[in-house]
């Protein structure tokens, strides 16, 4: 068992502060801090902190497979590891963007290989060969657009702005109430020529200013989320596509679970991500990265999703509350001591087969291996191999440990 020091990635739309604050560094920090990756992905691996210096994750599971990630892994997943931890920052929305599934992440990579765009090429879509599930769990209020809502909600929204200019689209929608119903306004909204949304867009900016101007409620998170967009990426159609989004507010510890074909995008806030060791995107606006309507289009899913937070149940043992997804590659919970288990040595088996990746959200606590120890406080990361076995915990004062593992 090892410490783990991860990987930062700083973009635009991330945060001076959250997770310098988080890891206890100085703030503001030089640049936007967006995301710390804790994996062993080999864009941006994690490092191991050992007595010899540090040694890259990658390197360590690629040198032995078996010790690092167990037999069960190597047997399912091949000599990889499986899933990918990070702590995300969003000050600024993120683009509006989803995720491919297995079979189209294998063949879109196959495709784009044989047209000869590097891997590390902005243009590039598909930079490895795995679909990305992934859980995000908030840690402070976090807002985001994720998966589409009901038709007939849509239909509602688009009536309640009153925008004459917005009338074909809603009796489109309206007369067909359905994914096939949103699969056609999207498709019309997403590929509209830039002279037709030149007009629609702030129309429809208009329209959300003089509802949020009138205090109604049902649709103000919508009306406000159409002004910021409408503000960044002026004539953007992602602008429009927010209109047939959930508009999802989570609470510390609610958690959202985005399978692949989910079109999401995120507003604000911070929270730990868990996915599939993936960095594929299909991106259809409200950034000035790259966007591939047509690929994004072929991997979306029209189906309605559910607004519901993903809450976490507590498991028998009692300090351990787990985030259920169907994903295989991944398994979230979390690590709670306090009340009467503060100050004595808690047992914490992992209910998966394989390596751990522990995150320390809140408190400290001194973890307990096989044949090492090491101290974690708040924003700290450790590596527990499969070698390493069962861990046991002691803290002091509340503690709340992030525990990542393969869900086999």
């Amino acid at each position: 068992m090892n410490l783990l020091r991860g990987a930062l990635r700083t973009y635009a739309w991330g945060s001076r502060t959250a997770i310098a604050d988080f890891t206890g560094r100085p703030s503001p920090t030089a640049h936007p801090e967006a995301e710390l990756w804790f994996g062993a992905h080999p864009a941006d691996p994690a490092y191991l902190e050992t007595d010899e210096g540090d040694e890259s994750l990658l390197d360590a599971v690629r040198t032995d497979p078996e010790g690092q990630l167990g037999t069960a892994v190597c047997k399912r997943f091949g000599t990889g590891l499986p899933f990918l931890m990070k702590v995300l920052a969003a000050e600024e929305p993120l683009s509006l963007q989803a995720h491919p599934s297995e079979e189209q992440a294998v063949e879109g990579f196959t495709r784009e290989d044989r047209l000869g765009i590097p891997v590390t090429s902005p243009i590039r879509n598909y930079r490895d060969r795995s679909h990305k599930p992934e859980l995000l769990v908030a840690l402070d209020t976090f807002e985001a657009l994720a998966g589409f809502r009901p038709a007939a909600e849509s239909v509602n929204l688009l009536r309640t702005l009153a925008v004459a200019d917005l009338d074909p689209y809603l009796n489109l929608l309206a007369g067909q109430p359905d994914a096939d119903g949103l699969r056609a306004l999207f498709t019309t909204w997403i590929t509209a020529p830039q002279p037709d949304l030149d007009v629609l867009v702030p129309a429809v900016i208009d329209g959300a200013i003089h509802y949020v101007r009138s205090r109604e409620k049902q649709f103000a998170a919508e009306a406000k989320t159409v002004l910021e967009l409408g503000e960044r990426y002026p004539g953007d159609a992602g602008v429009l596509a927010s209109l047939l989004l959930n508009r999802l507010t989570l609470r510390p510890g609610e958690g959202i679970y985005l399978p692949a074909g989910n079109l999401h995008a995120y507003i604000r806030g911070v929270g730990i991500e868990v996915m599939a060791n993936s960095d594929n995107v299909l991106r259809g606006g409200l950034t000035p990265k790259h966007v591939d309507v047509p690929e994004l289009l072929r991997v979306l899913d029209f189906t309605p999703a559910s607004e519901e937070a993903l809450r976490p149940a507590t498991s028998e043992e009692g300090m351990e509350t787990v985030y259920e997804t169907p994903a295989p590659e991944f398994s979230v919970s979390v690590l709670g001591i306090d009340g009467d288990l503060l100050g004595h040595e808690v047992d914490a088996p992992s209910r998966h087969d394989g390596p751990q990746i522990l995150l320390c959200a809140e408190g400290s606590a001194v973890v307990h291996a096989k044949s090492s120890v090491v101290t974690m406080d708040r924003g700290a990361a450790a590596w527990v191999s499969a070698d390493d076995g069962p861990i046991r915990l002691v803290a002091q004062r509340p503690t709340k440990l992030f525990r990542a593992t393969v869900g086999i």
